[in-house]
C-alpha cells in the first residue's frame, strides 16, 4: 500500500531516532506532514480504484439481471 511512502517514513523514523524531546519539541512535524499527505494520497488511489471496480461489477450484474428479464 504505502511502498510510494517508505522514504518518507524512514526519514520519519529517523527523526524519532533522534530522541524523545527532539521529538516532543515538534522538530519532527514536517516530515510527519509529509507522510500525513502521502499516505492520504495513497489512500484517495485506492478509493478511486475501488470505486471503478464495484461500478464495473455492479454494471455487470445489471447487464446480467436484464438479459435474464429481472
Amino acid at each position: 500500500m504505502a511502498s510510494a511512502c517508505e522514504e518518507i517514513i524512514a526519514q520519519l523514523e529517523e527523526c524519532h531516532a533522534k530522541g524523545f524531546m527532539h521529538k516532543a519539541g515538534g522538530g519532527c512535524n514536517d516530515v510527519k506532514e509529509k507522510v500525513n499527505q502521502c499516505l492520504r494520497a495513497e489512500r484517495s488511489k485506492m478509493q478511486d480504484e475501488n470505486r471503478a471496480a464495484a461500478r464495473a461489477k455492479r454494471d455487470k450484474i445489471k447487464k446480467a439481471q436484464q438479459e435474464l428479464g429481472l
